[in-house]
């Protein structure tokens, strides 16, 4: 892991390069976009060029050295990783207050005690005003490196606390080139990745990696056109099959989610690339057969589903909601 792993955000590279080349690195960072950008990647990049033993040169990592690849890793001494506990995907005060009371401790191998913090959007309320107190009187030799989808999603004091790069995905071709030449992906491949991951390098690449989860996604789209075709019955039915918990359930609304989205931009004609090419000959027909105003009631009521999933809600009467507002038809 390099700068150069860094598609996309040379420009960030290059900003977080002339920091350290002029001694002028800021104490706190906020690294923002959409999940798969290379927030994640950016950070440790980041942090392995602060941390690095040989650096080829000023502001650039090796990569190789035993701190670097520890850092890779996440697992050097003087780097703290906080980010949301599994089972509740919240970032809690307690975390961040034994972060804070590691960060009161020397570095103990490099220069720096670096602090990366996962989707701190997921943070509560308690633990952003936690960390306040570290941001606004940071302790010597400490760096905060924060990512999150949006900065509108963290507290104003947190962001204007922070120097904030914006990370934006790629074009379909710019992405699915760059799979093809860096990471040997066959053009077909490639494109199917490049418009699935909507642009974002770290998605595909999971993608590509992870045959299994690719075949996931497809089988549940797959399904969602199916139960289209289905009765009130068959459809409650299959909700047994997903509404087992809340985190089974969120990557299953996510992909119908998505898949909505197409058929929206199907109807209404535009030439905007559509993300599930699989799909295309039904997206087309659903499109035809419902149109542009079902398409964006189905597409808001599954947003609307994933925020209540966050809620204490019945995740059986929410997948059945979802079901009974969808059409019934035949797809081709």
């Amino acid at each position: 892991m390099t700068w150069n792993t860094l598609l996309g955000h040379e420009w960030a590279a290059q900003l977080l390069k002339q920091h350290m080349v002029h001694n002028a690195v800021r104490h706190a960072y906020l690294f923002t976009g959409p999940e798969g950008v290379g927030r994640r990647t950016l950070a440790l990049c980041f942090a392995q060029a602060l941390h690095c033993l040989y650096p080829p040169a000023p502001g650039e990592p090796c990569g190789e050295c035993q701190i670097c690849q520890q850092t890779k890793r996440m697992e050097m001494t003087d780097l703290s990783i906080v980010q949301s506990e599994p089972d509740s995907h919240t970032i809690k005060i307690e975390q961040i207050r034994d972060l804070q009371h590691i960060l009161s401790l020397a570095p103990y191998q490099t220069r720096y005690r670096v602090a990366v913090l996962l989707r701190f959007e997921e943070a509560t309320v308690a633990a952003q005003n936690a960390l306040l107190k570290t941001l606004e009187e940071p302790p010597q030799k400490v760096i905060l490196l924060l990512t999150a989808d949006a900065a509108e999603n963290l507290l104003p004091t947190i962001v204007s606390r922070c120097e904030v790069l914006r990370l934006r995905p790629l074009s379909v071709e710019r992405l699915a080139e760059a799979l093809q030449t860096h990471w040997g992906v066959n053009n077909n491949e490639a494109w199917k990745l490049a418009h699935l991951a909507n642009g974002r390098p770290g998605y595909a690449l999971r993608l590509h990696q992870n045959p299994q989860m690719l075949k996931q996604l497809h089988a549940w789209g797959a399904e969602m056109f199916e139960l289209l075709a289905e009765s009130r019955r068959a459809r409650f039915a299959y909700v047994e099959k997903v509404a087992k918990s809340r985190e089974e359930l969120r990557p299953v609304l996510v992909t119908w989610l998505s898949l909505w989205r197409d058929v929206m931009l199907a109807a209404v004609s535009t030439n905007a690339p559509l993300t599930n090419l699989e799909f295309e000959p039904q997206i087309h027909h659903l499109a035809e057969t419902v149109g542009w105003s079902k398409a964006r009631a189905c597409t808001v009521g599954l947003e609307r589903a994933l925020a209540q999933l966050e809620a204490n809600v019945n995740i059986r009467l929410l997948v059945e909601n979802i079901l009974l507002d969808w059409p019934r038809l035949t797809v081709g």
